[in-house]
């Protein structure tokens, strides 16, 4: 490693949960971004930034924020969920606690299912959303999106992934999202497409940024 590179390319991301954090090294490290990635583990005395934005932007732009502002380093953030045409577009935002409890992923996954159950296959079309956000400690912010779309099944299949997973089979496919490798997850996945088109505006803006 060459003096001074780690500085320079140090970007922390603003969660705890270390599957994300490989899923983002993978995608950078394909994209060939030379960045050196850190979770929140690395930086304790940061709480957590609690979600109020009405959007999925508006959320990854807060928790990229405060985690730039607080630990003085470039920090990226995500913020995603499945939207369900059938429910309006719902759980949207709140997919993490639409059963009322944060992180609970079967709560919210047998609620979602007893929701659908009484609606017709050819109407349980629904897409996963991501906004990944960069902020820098300067202020200075970016966002990028992706999407996947597919369709809700009646019930869960496959031991990968988490959350959703089980019960969503993306366009194309016959497997659910949870029956995909994670290579395979992150060819298409809503969170590995908005990582990836955040990955060269993050070398792009790290790059610009090094001589200031």
């Amino acid at each position: 490693m060459s003096a001074g590179a780690p500085a320079a390319g140090r970007v922390v991301l603003a969660t705890r949960n270390a599957g994300k954090i490989t899923e983002l090294r993978r995608i950078l490290a394909e994209a060939g971004v030379p960045v050196e990635i850190v979770g929140l583990e690395e930086f304790p005395e940061i709480g957590d930034v609690p979600e109020t934005g009405l959007s999925f932007a508006e959320n990854a732009l807060l928790k990229a924020h405060a985690v730039a502002r607080a630990s003085g380093l470039p920090a990226v953030a995500d913020d995603s969920g499945l939207c369900v045409d059938a429910l309006n577009g719902m759980p949207g935002i709140f997919s993490a606690r639409w059963s009322g409890r944060h992180g609970d992923d079967l709560a919210n996954l047998e609620l979602l299912l007893a929701q659908v159950s009484d609606v017709p296959v050819e109407h349980r079309g629904a897409h996963f959303a991501c906004a990944a956000a960069l902020a820098l400690p300067d202020g200075r912010e970016r966002v990028a999106e992706g999407t996947m779309h597919g369709v809700i099944i009646d019930a869960p299949r496959g031991t990968g992934g988490f959350g959703y997973d089980p019960v969503f089979v993306p366009e194309g496919e016959s497997r659910t999202s949870a029956e995909l490798s994670a290579a395979e997850k992150d060819a298409i996945s809503h969170r590995g497409r908005a990582f990836r088109a955040l990955a060269p505006i993050l070398a792009e803006t790290l790059s610009g940024g090094t001589g200031s």
